[in-house]
């Protein structure tokens, strides 16, 4: 087990298999500032580091998920705020690749409101994302004279499209959870007391998998984003030949023929 102090911006548990990763400033809704930034890029390079972790829980403290920047200090740095975004950009931009180059899958349950670039980036960055039905989401980033960021120009679209994206961008809708997972953004929709048991329960499905297949699995399937198949055929088929040759491979095979559940290596 590897522990985190929960009393830092970003609170690590790990066990069993999985990384609990959680935003840890509940009192101004997660809002992002350097310090938790950094301390996110640094939490995601330590589940990354160590090979127990089999996939990552990612949540927000209290009643909001992420509500993106944190405005009151972007305000207090007055002439110094391009300096200071310049940093705190730089950071989530850091902290979305890594969660996107996790090798492990990330499952992320969304509670109260997930908003801007950073709230928004990191729910596009993540692997599976669990909505709690009173859930909102929205940009914001035109509204307080910024535009997106931590990705979002890129996976926004590539989840939803073109079209909603530039909706959602420009003129700033608040997305319900239902609409959310209308467009796909968003994987599933939870009743809002079940939302953290349905992500532990996601997670612990994903636990019992092999972790090289979905590792490689998560890999494809990113790095196929604005590719053509045909650009990505050689990929897969050097990736299948690989795995066939694991151990964990032969036991699904085996499983399958014995009509039994299979016990892959932990």
């Amino acid at each position: 087990m590897t522990t985190v102090n929960a009393t830092t911006p970003i609170a690590l548990d790990v066990d069993g298999g999985i990384a609990r990763l959680r935003l840890n400033r509940p009192e101004v809704s997660n809002g992002l500032n350097v310090e938790l930034l950094k301390s996110l890029h640094e939490a995601i390079l330590t589940c990354h580091a160590d090979p127990g972790v089999r996939v990552v829980l990612l949540t927000g403290e209290g009643r909001n998920f992420c509500a993106g920047g944190d405005i009151h200090t972007f305000e207090s740095k007055g002439a110094a705020l391009p300096d200071y975004l310049r940093e705190a950009t730089a950071w989530l931009q850091l902290a979305s690749a890594a969660l996107i180059q996790l090798r492990v899958p990330v499952v992320t349950a969304v509670q109260g409101f997930a908003a801007g670039g950073g709230g928004l980036g990191l729910v596009c960055a993540s692997d599976i994302v669990i909505a709690a039905e009173s859930a909102k989401f929205f940009s914001g980033a035109v509204r307080v004279g910024m535009a997106p960021d931590g990705g979002v120009s890129v996976t926004l679209t590539q989840l939803v499209g073109l079209r909603q994206a530039l909706r959602i961008v420009l003129t700033n809708p608040t997305l319900t959870a239902a609409e959310a997972l209308q467009i796909g953004l968003v994987t599933e929709v939870a009743a809002d007391e079940a939302l953290l048991a349905r992500a532990e329960e996601v997670a612990a499905q994903l636990v019992e998998l092999p972790t090289q297949a979905l590792s490689a699995s998560k890999r494809l399937v990113w790095n196929g984003v604005g590719a053509s198949v045909e650009q990505r055929l050689a990929e897969e088929a050097r990736t299948v030949s690989e795995l066939s040759g694991t151990a964990d491979a032969l036991e699904g095979l085996r499983a399958v023929i014995e009509r039994r559940p299979p016990r892959f290596q932990k």
